[in-house]
C-alpha cells in the first residue's frame, strides 16, 4: 500500500482535474458557442445541462459498478470514454452533434469520478486519508479555479473547439500511467456480485427528474405538461427504487449504508454544504457587477477568493482529521460558512473592496474546513467493499447540492424581487432598482445562511467518529 500510494494519487488527480477543469471551462465559451453554431440561448445551455445531468444520473451506479467490477477498470474505461466524446465535441459541426457528444462526455466523467475517492482511500492508510483526501479537494478547486482563465486562453489562441481536443493527448496519457502505475483493486466479496440494473435505473430516472424540475419548474409552472411528467417520474422512481431496497437480493442501494449513522449524515450535510455553497457562486457575481461596478474581468479575480482559500486550508484540515476526527472540524466549517453567508447579507451597495474579499476568504475557509475531514469521514465509516459506492454518493450529493441550492436561492431572489418591484421579473440591471436588489440579495443570502445552520445541526449530530476510522 505505501509504495503505491503516492502514484495512484498521481494517476487520480490528473483525471480529477480534466473532469472538473472541463466542467467550468466550457461557462465561458457559451457566447462563442451560440454564435459559430447559429442557435439560440435556450438551446446551448443544454451544452451544460446535458453534462451535469448525465454525471448527476449516473455516478451512483457506476460507483456501485466500481465495487463490482473492480475501481481501475471502472477509472480507466471512464478516461477512455471521456477522451474520445472530447474529441466528438471538438469536431462538433452542429448543436445537435455537440450536445450528444456532451452527454457521451458526462457518462465518461461519471465513470472518472465515481470512484476516485474509493481509489484514494483504498490506497492510504488511515492515519493519511485525510491529508489525501483533502489534497484532492485541492486539486478539484484548482480545476474549477482555473477552467475560466484557460478556455479563455485556448479560445484567443485557437478556437472553441480546442478546449475540448486538449482533453484527447491528456486523457491518454494518463490512461498509460494508470494502466502502468495503479494496482488492479477488487474486493473479493463483490467479485460476481450481480448488479442491480432495476434499482440503478430507479436512481438515474429519478435523479433526472428531480435536477429537471429544480432547474426548470419555475420556467414552467406548475400546470405545465413537463412539470406533472417529470412529478409522475420521479414519485415512480422513489417508489420503485423504496421497492428495490427492500425485495432485491443485492439491492443498489445498500441497507448496511442506510443504516449507518456516519455515512449517511455526513453525505447529508455534504449536500447542505454544497446547497450553500452554490448560491454564493450563482449570486455573488451578480452583486459585484451591478450594485459594486466591476468589470467582468475583476468579478472574475474576486470570485477566485473562496476557492484559493479552499486550495489553501483543504490539505491542512485533512492533516487535522487524521489527528481529531471529523466531527469538531466539520462544524467549525458548517459555522464558519453559514457566518459567511449572514455577512455577506450585511454587505452594502458599494462596500470597500477588502470588505467583500474577507467575507468571501471566510467561506471558501469554511468550505475547506468542511470538506477534506466530511468525505474522510464518509469513506472510512464504510466497509472497503462498498467504498465506490461511498465516493458516487458523495458525489452525486455534491452535484444535487449545486443545482438545488442554485433553484432555491434563486427562487427567493426573484419572488423577493417581484414582490417588490410590482410584479416585474429580474431581466437586467436597472439603477431605480437599487433598492429591490440589494433586498433581494440579502433575503437570498439568509437563505442560503439559514440552509447552512440546518447544515451546522446535522453535522454535530452525527456524533464522534466510529471505529472504522481506527
Amino acid at each position: 500500500m505505501s509504495s503505491s500510494k503516492w502514484p495512484a494519487f498521481f494517476c487520480v488527480a490528473a483525471g480529477v482535474f480534466m473532469s472538473t477543469l472541463d466542467g467550468s471551462i466550457v461557462n465561458v465559451t457559451l457566447p462563442v458557442i451560440m454564435r459559430d453554431l447559429e442557435t439560440d440561448f435556450v438551446t446551448v445551455e443544454w451544452v451544460m445541462m446535458a453534462y451535469l445531468l448525465t454525471v448527476s444520473a449516473l455516478l451512483m451506479a457506476f460507483g456501485r459498478l466500481s465495487d463490482i467490477t473492480g475501481r481501475r477498470r471502472m477509472y480507466v474505461c471512464g478516461l477512455f470514454v471521456f477522451s474520445l466524446s472530447s474529441l466528438f465535441c471538438g469536431l462538433s459541426v452542429s448543436i445537435a452533434q455537440l450536445v450528444l457528444s456532451r452527454i457521451a462526455q458526462g457518462v465518461g466523467a461519471a465513470m472518472i469520478m465515481s470512484c476516485t475517492q474509493a481509489i484514494i482511500a483504498g490506497a492510504f492508510p488511515a492515519s493519511e486519508r485525510g491529508k489525501a483526501l483533502g489534497m484532492l479537494g485541492a486539486v478539484v478547486a484548482s480545476g474549477l479555479t482555473t477552467g475560466p482563465a484557460v478556455g479563455g486562453w485556448l479560445m484567443d489562441m485557437f478556437s472553441w473547439h480546442a478546449i475540448f481536443i486538449v482533453n484527447v493527448p491528456a486523457g491518454f496519457l494518463v490512461i498509460c500511467l494508470s494502466l502502468r502505475m495503479l494496482p488492479p483493486i477488487h474486493h473479493p466479496d463483490m467479485k460476481g456480485l450481480p448488479f442491480d440494473l432495476q434499482g440503478a435505473f430507479f436512481m438515474a430516472a429519478g435523479m433526472t427528474a428531480l435536477l429537471m424540475l429544480a432547474t426548470h419548474a419555475a420556467q414552467w409552472g406548475t400546470d405545465h405538461w413537463a412539470t406533472r411528467g417529470f412529478l409522475l417520474c420521479l414519485a415512480v422512481s422513489l417508489a420503485g427504487l423504496i421497492r428495490d431496497t427492500l425485495t432485491a437480493p443485492h439491492p443498489f442501494l445498500a441497507p448496511v449504508l442506510l443504516k449507518t449513522r456516519l455515512f449517511l449524515l455526513p453525505v447529508i450535510s455534504a449536500m447542505i454544504m454544497f446547497m450553500s455553497l452554490f448560491a454564493l457562486i450563482f449570486l455573488m457575481p451578480f452583486y459585484l457587477m451591478h450594485p459594486c461596478g466591476y468589470p467582468e474581468r475583476e468579478t472574475g479575480l474576486i470570485m477566485v477568493t473562496p476557492f484559493a482559500c479552499f486550495f489553501v486550508f483543504a490539505p491542512l484540515s485533512g492533516v487535522l482529521y487524521d489527528r481529531l476526527g471529523s466531527r469538531g472540524l466539520c462544524t467549525v466549517g458548517m459555522i464558519l460558512l453559514t457566518g459567511a453567508f449572514y455577512a455577506l447579507a450585511h454587505l452594502p451597495p458599494a462596500p470597500d473592496l477588502t470588505d467583500i474579499i474577507c467575507r468571501l476568504a471566510m467561506a471558501g475557509t469554511g468550505m475547506a474546513v468542511f470538506t477534506a475531514p466530511n468525505n474522510a469521514a464518509v469513506m472510512s465509516s464504510v466497509p472497503p467493499q462498498f467504498m465506490g459506492t461511498a465516493s458516487g454518493t458523495v458525489a452525486t450529493m455534491r452535484n444535487l447540492g449545486m443545482v438545488l441550492g442554485i433553484a432555491f436561492t434563486g427562487a427567493v431572489f426573484n419572488a423577493v424581487f417581484t414582490d417588490l418591484s410590482g410584479g416585474r421579473q429580474f431581466h437586467g440591471w436597472r439603477p431605480e432598482l437599487m433598492s429591490v436588489f440589494m433586498a433581494s440579495f440579502y433575503y437570498a443570502m439568509l437563505s442560503a445562511a439559514a440552509v447552512g445552520l440546518v447544515g451546522t445541526a446535522i453535522t454535530f449530530l452525527r456524533g464522534p467518529d466510529g471505529k472504522c476510522r481506527k
